[in-house]
């Protein structure tokens, strides 16, 4: 299977589906239907059904899919099934709240080290973290080979500090910054801004 011809709309609702599913699984539930799972996420049973579809088989009908199982190709396909380390650049109060935030563990991700600019912070600890000086970013995250980065800078430096990740060997940057960074094509990039969110929400609420 090639990974680049499955749409990007089903790949963001693989990690909605695994969530729902570790949390069955932590339940003690062993087995569930499309059904059930879109009941838990909001989502159509046909269309889960169809998402599944585009990664081979994975349940029988009448007998629904054995969540030990669905759990284990769902992270093998997100490839979430070993630990990745993260870079994470910014330690305001967005970068602070990344690296002591103790959810991702458990979700195939870990924080690796952090960065800022600020020589006030540089040295610093955060949690057990100490903060690396932003200028040799480049040299720790290739001596680390870390492929994942977090950028929680202002959006002024923001294609900055993309620029030296990706120079670094990072393939991946989860962007905290209202700003869309321009990388290579063979870097990915998801865009976070809690504004464009709450807008969303507006729009529905007047």
């Amino acid at each position: 299977m090639n990974k680049q011809n499955v749409p990007d709309v089903i790949v963001s609702r693989l990690p909605v589906y695994l969530r729902a599913l570790q949390r069955l699984s932590d339940a003690g539930v062993t087995t569930t239907s499309s059904q059930e799972l879109g009941e838990k996420v909001g989502i159509s049973a046909a269309q889960i059904r169809k998402d599944l579809s585009q990664f081979g088989e994975f349940g029988k009908q009448g007998t629904g899919y054995h969540i030990p199982f669905l759990i284990e190709r769902l992270s093998q396909i997100l490839n979430v099934d070993r630990i990745w380390d993260v870079g994470v650049v910014g330690m305001g109060d967005i970068g602070h709240a990344i690296v002591r935030y103790n959810g991702f563990s458990n979700r195939g991700f870990q924080v690796a080290m952090c960065f800022d600019a600020d020589p006030a912070k540089i040295g610093t600890k955060v949690g057990e973290f100490e903060i690396r000086d932003e200028k040799n970013l480049i040299a720790d995250i290739k001596a680390a080979s870390i492929k994942i980065a977090m950028i929680c800078v202002p959006a002024s430096v923001a294609q900055d500090v993309a620029d030296k990740l990706v120079e670094a060997g990072v393939r991946g940057i989860l962007n905290y910054a209202p700003l869309k960074l321009i990388v290579p094509a063979n870097v990915r990039v998801q865009h976070i801004d809690p504004a464009i969110g709450l807008q969303r929400i507006t729009y529905y609420i007047a």
